[in-house]
C-alpha cells in the first residue's frame, strides 16, 4: 500500500519539528528514515501511525486520507523500541492479542500463530513468558504480534537499538528477509547508518525537521545532495577541507595545497557557485597514501594510527587540516613519519561553501 506525506508540518509549541515534508512510500517499498535524535523522523512515523497529529499536510494511505482517522482505523501495525510485549501473558497471547481483539475464533488465531511463529522460528517459544526470553526473542515476538494482523503498512521505530552488537546483524538480516517474503510496505526508522545502508530500498535523510535526500543507499552514498548527507553517510566519515575557487588560475585554493581544475568543472563552478568558498569531500577510501614523494600528491604527516584488522585508519595532518585514509593493514607506517597523499579525482565531492550543496 503506497503512503504519501503530502506538505506535513509539525510544531510542538512555538518549536518546529517538520517543516513541510513531502515524501511518498511506494506500494511494498521498505523505506528506512535515517537521521540524528531530535530531526522528527520519529515524529513522522508516530504521525503515520496516528499517535501524533500534525499541524498542517494529510498523510494519505493508499488513496485514502487518514490524518482525521484513529489508529486503529488505519490497518496499520507497529513495533516499539521497547518491544511492549504484555509480561502476564505468554508468547501465544502476546502474538495473538490483535486477533483476539478483534473476536477472531480461537482456532483461528492458533492457525495464525503457528504461521507467523514458523516464519520468525519461534515455535518452541510459544508457552513462554517474555521474562524467560532473551532480546533477540522478545524482538521476534513483537514483530510476530504485528505481522499476525497482516497489515496495510508495517511501522518499525528503532527495534533493534537494545540488542547487543551481533544480535542486531543478524535481526538485520531476518527483517529485510521477513520484508522480502510478505512484500508489505514497510517504514522503519533509526539513527544507524549501518541499518539504513544494509536494509532498505531507499533512504530519507532527516536533519533539523527537513527530508535532506530521498534515494536508494547506493546513491545517497556515491551521490549526496549536500555535505550533511555526505558527512552523514559513511563510517570513517568523508572528509571535508575547505577552499577557495581561483577561477582565473582554473585551480582550487586550499592553502597548503591547490587542486587543479579542468574546462568541465571551471564551467559548473562559474553556474554553480553562489561565491568563491567550497568544500573537498573525498572520502577515506579514495585517499591514498604513499610514504615516498608522488607527483601531484599532497605531502603531510601521520598523526594517528589506528590498526582494525582488515584495514589500517591512518589521519594525516595537512597545515592545518586532517585527512582520514582507510589503507591496506600491512603498510608500514608510523605516527609523525611524513606521507603524500593522492585523491581519486573521480571520486571527488564539491560543495558550495554557502549553501552546502553539492555543486560537483
Amino acid at each position: 500500500m503506497e503512503v504519501r506525506y503530502e506538505n506535513i508540518t509539525k510544531q510542538f509549541g512555538e518549536t518546529p519539528v517538520l517543516e513541510n515534508l513531502n515524501l511518498t512510500i511506494h506500494d511494498g517499498e521498505f523505506l528506512v528514515l535515517l537521521g540524528p535524535s531530535g530531526c522528527g523522523k520519529s515524529t513522522a512515523l508516530r504521525m503515520l501511525a496516528g499517535l501524533e497529529d500534525p499541524t498542517s499536510g494529510e498523510i494519505y494511505i493508499g488513496n485514502q486520507p487518514v490524518t482525521d482517522m484513529e489508529p486503529k482505523e488505519r490497518d496499520i501495525s507497529m513495533v516499539f523500541q521497547s518491544y511492549a510485549l504484555y509480561p502476564h501473558m505468554s508468547v501465544f497471547e502476546n502474538i495473538t492479542y490483535p486477533l483476539k481483539i478483534r473476536k477472531v475464533s480461537k482456532a483461528e488465531r492458533k492457525k495464525q500463530a503457528d504461521r507467523v511463529a514458523e516464519i520468525l522460528e519461534i515455535g518452541n517459544l510459544l508457552k513462554r513468558k517474555p521474562k524467560e526470553l532473551s532480546g533477540g526473542q522478545r524482538q521476534r515476538v513483537a514483530l510476530g504480534r504485528s505481522l499476525i494482523r497482516e497489515p496495510n503498512v508495517f511501522l518499525m521505530d528503532e527495534p533493534l537499538s537494545n540488542l547487543d552488537a551481533k544480535l542486531r546483524v543478524h535481526m538485520r538480516g531476518e527483517i529485510k528477509r521477513l520484508h522480502t517474503e510478505l512484500g508489505i510496505t514497510s517504514v522503519y526508522v533509526t539513527h544507524d547508518q549501518t541499518e539504513a545502508m544494509t536494509m532498505a530500498d531507499r533512504i530519507a535523510i532527516m536533519e533539523g525537521g527537513h527530508l535532506q535526500q530521498l534515494a536508494a543507499p547506493n546513491e545517497i552514498y556515491n551521490k549526496p545532495t549536500n555535505k550533511y548527507v555526505g558527512g552523514f553517510i559513511g563510517s570513517p566519515a568523508m572528509n571535508f577541507v575547505k577552499g577557495r575557487y581561483k577561477g582565473k588560475e582554473d585551480r582550487l585554493d586550499f592553502d597548503v595545497f591547490d587542486f587543479p581544475i579542468d574546462h568541465e568543472w571551471r564551467e559548473i563552478f562559474e553556474r554553480e557557485l553562489s561565491g568563491d568558498d567550497l568544500y573537498l569531500g573525498v572520502r577515506p577510501e579514495d585517499v591514498q597514501v604513499s610514504t615516498t614523494p608522488q607527483p601531484g600528491a599532497v605531502k603531510g604527516e601521520v598523526y594517528v594510527v589506528e590498526p582494525l584488522g582488515k584495514e589500517m585508519i591512518t589521519i594525516v595532518r595537512v597545515g592545518d587540516h586532517t585527512v582520514m585514509a582507510c589503507i591496506e593493514p600491512d603498510v608500514d607506517i608510523e605516527m609523525n613519519q611524513e606521507v603524500w597523499l593522492q585523491f581519486k579525482n573521480h571520486k571527488l565531492h564539491m560543495f558550495d561553501g554557502k549553501t552546502e550543496a553539492k555543486v560537483v
